[in-house]
């Protein structure tokens, strides 16, 4: 089993950045694919970005595509989220989770373990 602490969302303005943070404890995040995906108010959850096992495959949702990066970290137990050129509708509460299967699941019912979210607002 793993737990998972999202942090680094926060308030910021249309075209600034953020690193969000998923710390893992309990057993290696190596051993999962990883994921993050974010739901805004009133809307369902919905995938951003994935990262394989080896941190050599990764995949995007549309929305985020060219202004995002996901990569394992340095503690190897840490995943990142990497956003630029942030818009107010990518404001939402942003969850890490973690995938026994393997691949590139986009599907949140794919995802066994979740953290508790960190909220980012983007202001225009």
């Amino acid at each position: 089993q793993v737990q998972l602490v999202e942090s680094g969302g926060g308030l910021v303005q249309a075209g600034g950045s953020l690193r969000l943070s998923c710390a893992a404890s309990g057993r290696t995040v190596m051993a999962y694919t990883m994921g993050w995906f974010r739901q805004a108010p009133g809307k369902e959850r919905e995938f951003v970005a994935t990262v394989s096992r080896s941190g050599e495959s990764t995949y995007y949702a549309d929305s985020v595509k060219g202004r995002s990066t996901i990569s394992r970290g340095n503690p190897k137990n840490t995943v990142y989220l990497q956003m630029n050129s942030l818009k107010p509708e990518d404001t939402a509460v942003y969850y890490c989770a973690a995938a026994r299967t393997v691949g590139l699941p986009t599907n949140a019912v794919a995802y066994d373990y979740w953290g508790q979210g960190t909220q980012v607002t983007v202001s225009s």
